[in-house]
């Protein structure tokens, strides 16, 4: 099982000779990072002309180049995540929405996966690693992530959001897929996750701020077409304070969960082997609980997260279908309570006791 971590602001656009001796010296196997199509960190905010060349001006590779190399050079492997539509491409309606046209999706993915097949070497003559694993957007089954959620056809409602990710799973599957196909001499092993899921929804489209489970949003992406990945992800948070890495969500008598957390992660690969196979493994690419202080609502004392850190590691490990555990976060956020306290170190720099237990982890 892969044991990484999961923090942009360190590793992304951080300063990378800090956070990259702390990774190794927590024995960090993994780390996952958003490549953004759009926006701020966006590789193509003008839309490129030689799509398929990852040469094209248009696209902006800098950051993640330099991820590449400090991870090659620390030993730790790189999961990008493809997620942010750019303006060009769906009209400026924001990196939530999906493409006008998912081919454009699919050329992203085709010139991505070419640039980081471990067999590039860039027009200024640099060899560029390796990256083999490959996440398709980001919770798509919440609304922060992917709008709309919901739409009403024919007097009922659908699941859009499922729709709308099965066709983008799908792009950025044939995307890296055709990409690993053109590579001369041998295949790069490339893998896709889809799904990503939240650990949550409320089910309820005529909400203020509606959202989708977890479980039912698999349900409608398989019944949308989604095909062709190499593993599902998932985010198995918790729910309150009080509720720890084996401790099942609350839930109706009869009723269908609408939370899938470590405490009943088996609900959730029942439905993955009922939908996708029994072939199909899971990944957990994002898990973390926030520490009080400095998040007196939903935080639990540094001592209780190092305990909880090594159940959940445990949990996971002893499963045969979870193939990856990605704790978020590094470092905490300084914005509270906005901001996200799960890291290993606090936002003044001091170590917490899981630290040494992710540190410790097999």
């Amino acid at each position: 099982m892969i044991k990484g971590i999961y923090d942009e602001p360190m590793t992304l656009y951080g300063n990378p000779d800090f956070t990259f001796p702390i990774l190794r010296t927590l024995r960090t196997k993994a780390i996952r990072v958003n490549l953004y199509w759009g926006g701020k960190f966006g590789v193509a905010n003008r839309r490129p002309v030689r799509w398929g060349d990852p040469d094209e001006p248009a696209y902006d590779w800098r950051l993640y180049d330099r991820l590449v190399h400090y991870a090659q050079q620390y030993r730790i492997r790189v999961i990008f995540s493809i997620y942010g539509t750019p303006r060009w491409a769906n009209g400026g309606r924001g990196l939530n929405v999906p493409p006008t046209n998912m081919v454009d999706l699919e050329r992203f993915a085709y010139a991505a996966a070419t640039r980081y097949s471990g067999k590039y070497t860039s027009n200024e003559g640099r060899f560029l690693p390796a990256v083999r694993l490959w996440l398709a957007w980001n919770e798509p089954n919440n609304p922060v992530f992917l709008r709309q959620q919901y739409r009403r056809v024919g007097g009922r409602w659908v699941v859009q959001s499922a729709i709308d990710y099965a066709k983008m799973c799908n792009a950025i599957v044939r995307g890296i897929g055709n990409a690993d196909i053109q590579i001369p001499f041998n295949r790069t092993g490339q893998r896709v996750a889809c799904g990503v899921t939240a650990p949550r929804g409320n089910n309820a489209p005529r909400s203020s701020r509606p959202s989708v489970s977890p479980l039912l949003f698999m349900r409608a992406m398989r019944a949308a077409g989604a095909r062709g990945f190499d593993a599902y992800a998932h985010h198995p948070y918790y729910g309150f304070p009080g509720e720890g890495p084996s401790k099942a969500p609350p839930t109706r008598r009869g009723a269908v969960p609408s939370a899938v957390t470590l405490g009943n992660i088996g609900t959730l690969i029942k439905e993955l082997t009922r939908n996708f196979g029994r072939r199909t493994p899971l990944w957990i690419t994002e898990y973390g609980y926030q520490t009080n202080p400095p998040d007196r609502v939903f935080g639990v004392t540094p001592f209780l997260q190092a305990l909880y850190l090594r159940q959940a590691y445990s949990i996971a490990r002893r499963n045969p279908k979870i193939d990856m555990f990605l704790w978020f976060l590094l470092k905490d956020e300084p914005r509270v309570p906005n901001g996200w306290q799960s890291g290993f170190i606090t936002a003044s720099g001091q170590r917490k006791p899981s630290f040494n237990a992710f540190r410790a982890l097999p």
